[in-house]
């Protein structure tokens, strides 16, 4: 037995054992490699999906509905750079990182590449696009990496309070006039797909879910996280009164779940792949909003390397 397969043995034991890898512990290429890609990507999906809200800070309703949609999407900004700062122990520059996105190989979740129409969607992103979130973000509080884990614990709650946010919006709107509550009801059928979609591809496409769960990245697939999603929701949906836009929707008394219809998976890899409503238009906000911070870059950098000639010059 060589020392390679001696030190894979012994790193799929402490998995095995729910320990925790930790950044400076001996790790397989493939999976410092499997985690880059997954923590970059979920840090861009947080920094890219402050755009479709962002632009709705101003016109939120009331003063109230300003405030509670600016701490989000600062939250949002908050979760970028803990996902960020998680990454780069695996050995990542963030420059590196962000070189990747706006290059356009790094992708984000497809989910932000639809537009915010109305008011009304504003609460749906709350409600559909962070329940999914938590959906798929409370399992990585285990995942087996530390740092991710632990970066999540504080992302998980917040993502909570942003989901109870949305679901509010859409309950006011909902119990209001009737324009209101079809406003709400058109809102739902916009997202409620692209929502299912974020899970990811079906488990016999899923390409790295079946590693990930070995290595426990994963606990659950993207199929079973997407019925717990739809068991979840479809009951809030019924608290509102509006209809989730699937006729194949039932209740299954064999499984004990909600059965559902088909998802077009063609939509999900065109908007995957780039060619979705809003991809340009996100990927371009981003990259001039890096351009336009270079100043403040600079500046920082300049600051730092006087203030460690000022040290160096005090010690001397």
């Amino acid at each position: 037995m060589n020392n390679i397969t001696s030190l894979e043995l012994n790193f799929q034991s402490a998995i095995d054992k729910d320990e925790k890898i930790e950044a400076r512990d001996w790790m397989p290429d493939a999976y410092r490699k499997t985690l880059i890609r997954q923590i970059s990507q979920h840090a861009h999906s947080e920094i890219v999906g402050m755009l479709p809200e962002g632009n709705w800070i101003t016109r939120a309703p009331s003063l109230r509905r300003k405030l509670a949609l600016l701490a989000k999407v600062q939250d949002e900004a908050g979760h970028g750079l803990y996902l960020y700062s998680a990454a780069e122990t695996l050995g990542i520059s963030r420059d590196e990182l962000l070189d990747q996105l706006h290059s356009g190989k790094a992708k984000y979740s497809s989910i932000f590449n639809y537009p915010t129409l109305t008011w009304a969607d504003i609460g749906a992103v709350g409600w559909l696009v962070d329940g999914a979130a938590i959906m798929n973000q409370v399992p990585l509080c285990r995942c087996s990496y530390g740092p991710y884990a632990r970066a999540m614990v504080r992302v998980c709650k917040e993502e909570s309070f942003h989901q109870r946010q949305g679901y509010e919006i859409l309950l006011t709107l909902c119990n209001g006039t009737p324009e209101q509550k079809e406003m709400a009801q058109d809102a739902l059928n916009r997202w409620w797909w692209p929502s299912l979609m974020m899970f990811g591809p079906s488990d016999g496409d899923s390409p790295h879910s079946a590693q990930s769960m070995t290595w426990k990245i994963k606990r659950f697939s993207n199929d079973e996280l997407r019925q717990r999603f739809v068991d979840m929701t479809i009951p809030q949906a019924e608290i509102l009164g509006i209809t989730v836009p699937d006729p194949l929707l039932k209740w299954n008394d064999k499984t004990g779940h909600y059965d559902f219809g088909t998802i077009n998976w063609d939509d999900f890899w065109n908007v995957v792949n780039g060619n979705g409503p809003c991809n340009k238009e996100r990927l371009a906000a981003r990259v001039k909003a890096h351009e336009n911070g270079s100043w403040v870059r600079e500046a920082a950098t300049a600051y730092a390397e006087k203030h460690k000639n000022q040290v160096k010059v005090s010690v001397a």
